[in-house]
């Protein structure tokens, strides 16, 4: 374990997330528990600070949500973000109130006086703002620290105790020196200091897994993405020959997707891999399936039963390793304490079937997606696959829009081909979340030469994104636009039109089904 903790308290806001990706980013180890969490089991982890999220709720309503008060005993720093310095002035015997003029954007506070929050830091600062709420009253023995033409407490600091609150948002990109804010929190306030590395980490979970492990043997499901790829890579260099990774080809792959995996993990990373090929058994299944969720039970059920008998194979094991990510474990966790609040159940959460009998190991659970790269990189992992685009379980069936056959899976995997050629060529592909191809089941009207044509509509979709929660699409040049069109058409048979989609997430999704 860390032995240097920032804990952040979860009251519900959208950015929560953030909270912790900036105190990780800061090499600062950092969890986020909903606010409901049990005090003795925050004694027992013993963070050296403890940051309230915001939230979209009012302190003086009725049913607002309430961390224990018992928090402010504890005798450690304290930094409250809008909802969370609300609550804080709420408990000490403060006044909030509803604000005659809300603030929602950007904002200038103007610095007061020296604080450790604003150390290194000049006034006027840009801010961004999200509340309809402010401070009347602030407690006993506290002082403003910044202040807006709207906000007279936009930052408040106890005189003695190293507890402070900000009405703004340090977390978000807009907040121009919230990064140096929080640093200064967790640096000065707190104490930390820059420990928390990918270096440390394969260290130490290294350790944990041969501890729990042992002479054991272990199973991991590879798909050739960044954290299952991570997974196996972190558990050979810890356990080696005790690790077996079964690849599935489900027949939706990319175009040498498979042979790209086997190579990467047979040859060059010499880890024991089965490929296990399900692509027949998968489109005999889809024949005559339009429905994307049947499409998606259909291949996960298939999955499941390549993966039982591949590990009947070359079993027993004890143990199934999965990626599973923070983001993952957080998204699954209530925030209100019930389960209707659950932002979204998840996949890889919630534990395994009982008859598979396996126990479960999930090294990256700790970890944000930009950190399992990282460590991907410190693992030796080949730039191809740590920098590869998320791609979804059920592949190409899912981007085939209408019923999967293999003509039609043959005909978008070209065109995908092209897409990925082309925007790596323009060297945009490291700054894109995901960019590929989608084949909608509709004919369009054409002319190649002197004929008439009747054939598919292709959508290419390129979008930018920090961890798929939301995405905005990307603006590429025209040039690369005309490019990538002009080749899917001319290169590719079965395409007449090429479109663009601009939807961002949300409204839209990424996936199209």
């Amino acid at each position: 374990m860390h032995d240097q903790r920032i804990l952040v308290l979860d009251f519900g806001s959208q950015t929560t997330q953030l909270i912790g990706r900036r105190v990780r980013e800061a090499r600062v180890y950092c969890e986020i528990w909903p606010y409901t969490a049990d005090i003795e089991r925050i004694r027992a982890f013993a963070p050296r600070g403890i940051i309230l999220s915001g939230g979209p709720a009012s302190v003086y309503e009725h049913d607002a949500p309430m961390a224990d008060p018992v928090l402010l005993d504890l005798g450690i720093p304290i930094l409250g973000i809008c909802y969370g310095m609300q609550w804080l002035v709420h408990t000490l015997k403060g006044e909030v109130a509803p604000s005659a003029r809300r603030e929602f954007g950007r904002a200038e506070i103007e610095i007061q006086r020296d604080a450790p929050l604003f150390a290194g830091l000049t006034t006027p600062q840009r801010v961004w703002m999200s509340h309809g709420d402010r401070i009347e009253t602030p407690p006993a023995h506290f002082h403003p620290i910044a202040t807006t033409a709207n906000a007279p407490f936009a930052a408040i600091a106890h005189e003695s105790q190293p507890w402070f609150g900000v009405q703004f948002h340090p977390e978000v990109v807009h907040t121009l020196n919230g990064t140096a804010m929080l640093e200064n929190f967790v640096y000065r306030a707190c104490g930390c200091s820059p420990t928390w590395t990918m270096a440390s980490f394969i260290d130490t979970e290294v350790a944990a897994i041969r501890a729990r492990v042992g002479n054991r043997r272990v199973l991991c499901a590879l798909s050739g993405g960044v954290d299952s790829s991570v997974v196996a890579l972190l558990l050979h260099r810890a356990i080696g020959d005790q690790l077996t990774c079964i690849f599935v080809d489900n027949g939706m792959l990319r175009a040498g997707e498979a042979e790209q995996v086997a190579t990467a993990f047979r040859d060059y990373l010499h880890i024991p891999l089965v490929v296990a090929d399900s692509a027949a058994r998968n489109l005999d299944q889809l024949a005559g399936v339009t429905d994307p969720e049947k499409k998606r039970k259909l291949i996960g059920h298939e999955f499941i039963a390549t993966f039982r008998r591949e590990t009947e194979r070359a079993g027993p094991f004890d143990f199934l390793a999965q990626g599973t990510l923070y983001p993952d474990v957080i998204e699954s966790v209530p925030v209100r304490g019930n389960a209707s609040a659950i932002i979204k159940s998840h996949h890889n959460v919630g534990g395994l079937p009982e008859e598979l009998g396996f126990e479960l190991i999930e090294p990256l659970r700790e970890l944000f997606k930009d950190e399992a790269r990282e460590l991907g990189r410190e693992l030796g992992l080949p730039e191809e696959i740590v920098g590869r685009h998320p791609f979804p379980g059920p592949g190409l069936a899912i981007r085939v829009l209408g019923e999967v056959t293999r003509e039609r899976l043959a005909i978008l995997r070209q065109a995908d081909a092209l897409v990925q050629e082309e925007i790596r060529t323009a060297g945009l592909y490291d700054q894109i979340w995901q960019a590929f191809a989608v084949l909608l089941p509709v004919h369009t009207v054409g002319v190649m030469g002197d004929a008439r044509t009747f054939e598919n509509a292709c959508v290419v979709r390129c979008v930018h994104s920090k961890d798929g929660m939301t995405a905005d699409w990307v603006e590429l040049p025209h040039e690369l636009l005309a490019r990538i069109a002009n080749r899917i058409i001319n290169e590719v048979r079965g395409i007449n039109r090429v479109c663009y989609d601009i939807t961002s997430k949300p409204p839209g999704t990424i996936e199209w089904e």
